[in-house]
């Protein structure tokens, strides 16, 4: 298998009436990834150049950042070329890639904003230890494993699909995601068994970390002043909508693949789509309007310039 990898195309079969309806898929994903790039680089921009918001907090959320301007080209410029062919064809080896690129963001993103929610906890529950614990070395440690992590769990399914035997060459689907198990002649415990294992440690245990965390915020914070209550709200708030976000993207994610006969292809191209149209608009929206410093420079970047 390994040796035909290059050579062994999939078809992508989850567009409905391309031929006829091409231009107006171009130009929805054609403008959504355009607003998807500027938007995030736009508030990227804002954390890089300003040094009050060189904080763990501010290098997280643009770690999120970089996650979803590069999920989205790993996803958009395929489904761009693909709408305006003739056929919806893919490599197999292009096909896994994209797969690996998929989920290593996507996981990374929940360990992501694992780390986050402790950060927040240590801010405002610990506020004297803050600056010994979150360090500069301590915020690099943590982006590194969140991606490293993320990485090495998802590229055990990678390998061992690259190696799996294909009797399928039709992917239900616009792009390569769980869909790929259905390519395979036959289906692998191994596979399944580890994917439950990774599903575990990279989006149920971080979760679960998340929502204890911030009980414990809430709970201290109800206790605490007004202020802090304040800074709890207006802090935690963005990072809890966003964790909303990306697990129902991911719940939506696993539905499509295991129940997709149930659906019409209409449906199911429908329910596609919004795993990867909302999620990475969603960060910088939510960060840019709920981040009172983030919100105060972009007012300043894009607010009508005062006459002297």
């Amino acid at each position: 298998m390994g040796d035909d990898l290059n050579l062994t195309s999939i078809t992508l079969d989850g567009y409905v009436q391309v031929n006829k309806y091409g231009g107006v898929y171009f130009v929805i994903m054609f403008t959504v990834y355009i607003l998807i790039v500027c938007s995030n680089s736009t508030v990227l921009y804002l954390i890089w150049n300003h040094q009050d918001l060189h904080e763990p907090m501010y290098i997280f959320i643009a770690a999120l950042l970089v996650n979803s301007l590069l999920f989205s080209t790993g996803i958009y410029p395929k489904l761009l070329t693909d709408v305006v062919s003739e056929q919806q064809v893919i490599s197999y080896s292009a096909c896994l890639f994209q797969f690996f690129i998929f989920y290593f963001l996507g996981s990374s993103e929940f360990l992501l904003l694992a780390v986050m929610a402790y950060d927040r906890y240590v801010s405002i529950c610990k506020p004297l230890q803050y600056p010994t614990i979150m360090k500069k070395i301590s915020v690099i440690i943590f982006l590194a494993l969140a991606w490293f992590v993320s990485a090495c769990q998802i590229a055990v399914p990678t390998i061992l699909s690259a190696q799996t035997k294909l009797c399928n060459f039709t992917l239900k689907g616009i792009f390569c995601n769980n869909a790929i198990y259905g390519l395979h002649c036959v289906g692998s415990r191994v596979i399944t068994i580890y994917g439950v294992v990774a599903l575990l440690d990279l989006a149920v245990l971080p979760v679960f970390f998340i929502v204890f965390t911030y009980t414990k915020i809430l709970i201290i914070a109800y206790r605490s002043s007004r202020e802090v209550r304040k800074k709890a709200a207006e802090t935690c708030l963005p990072h809890l909508l966003v964790l909303v976000s990306i697990s129902c993207l991911s719940a939506f994610d696993i539905i499509t693949a295991r129940v997709e006969s149930k659906f019409s292809k209409p449906a199911h191209l429908v329910m596609t789509l919004q795993i990867v149209l909302y999620h990475p608009l969603f960060n910088p929206l939510i960060y840019g309007l709920k981040m009172k410093e983030i919100t105060k420079h972009l007012k300043r970047l894009f607010g009508p310039a005062k006459i002297i």
